[in-house]
């Protein structure tokens, strides 16, 4: 979703912000390869610290030595490594847990044991970013949720018109498209958005006319009659998008 947002927009770079629902290792993972900055909470699957026991963070990971180090000061060293669902996780515990003085704020097993994936520090490097950020999760509420609040008031409790994926696709684009105009209009008014709209259609229709000048397209085209190419490209019956009056002749 990320790449094709990045796609989308015609960037290079690109953060991408979503709630813990969409948290998985896979994914962030991918957009750090691709060059997305990915901020995601990690979403809270245990629950030590809700029963007032040491969470994970307390662990502190020491990669130098390969092992944890617990709130009692004691290691957690490496024991074997485990594939689970094409994920490669490394296990950790101590073997001091039973005697140590600390055990009833840790765990009720008779060990602590601690996984890490093998790409945690991606996921550790996230967390950073998320902790320099505390406003990005507040940012992603009001202008994320705000439109997916809007559109469903203005369908009601209603469910789609249309049947079928692709029908639906369409229902929702329009849906999409009409809050966009209006959102628009909210923010810039009628002549600015107007003039924007031009503006980018005057820019689209460029760069469709530059197309077979690239050089992608060059070992795609095939062999052009220039008398007959040379009007359809400059002919003065062209539409200028700015006041919808024929193009001057060049």
């Amino acid at each position: 979703m990320a790449k094709k947002a990045r796609a989308a927009i015609g960037t290079t770079t690109l953060t991408a912000i979503a709630d813990r629902g969409y948290f998985k290792g896979e994914e962030i993972l991918a957009c750090h390869e691709a060059g997305i900055c990915a901020l995601v909470p990690p979403t809270k699957t245990s629950g030590a610290k809700a029963d007032g026991r040491f969470d994970k963070a307390d662990f502190i990971y020491d990669p130098q030595k390969n092992e944890y180090r617990c709130p009692a000061g004691e290691s957690l060293i490496w024991r074997f490594a485990s594939v689970e669902k094409g994920m490669t996780n490394h296990r950790y515990w101590s073997s001091n847990c039973k005697g140590c003085a600390l055990k009833d704020k840790c765990t009720p097993s008779s060990q602590r044991r601690v996984t890490r994936w093998e790409h945690q520090d991606v996921l550790d490097e996230m967390q950073a970013r998320l902790e320099q950020t505390p406003d990005a999760m507040r940012i992603r509420r009001s202008t994320v949720e705000h439109p997916y609040a809007t559109i469903k008031a203005w369908m009601g409790a209603t469910h789609f018109l249309t049947k079928g994926l692709e029908r639906v696709k369409a229902e929702m684009s329009l849906h999409v498209l009409a809050y966009n105009f209006r959102r628009l209009l909210t923010l810039l008014g009628m002549t600015k958005m107007l003039a924007a709209i031009r503006a980018y259609a005057h820019f689209l229709t460029l760069q469709g006319l530059l197309w077979p000048f690239s050089l992608p397209a060059l070992p795609q085209m095939q062999k052009l009659d220039y008398v007959a190419w040379r009007p359809s490209l400059c002919s003065g019956t062209r539409v200028n998008l700015y006041n919808s009056a024929p193009w001057p002749r060049s």
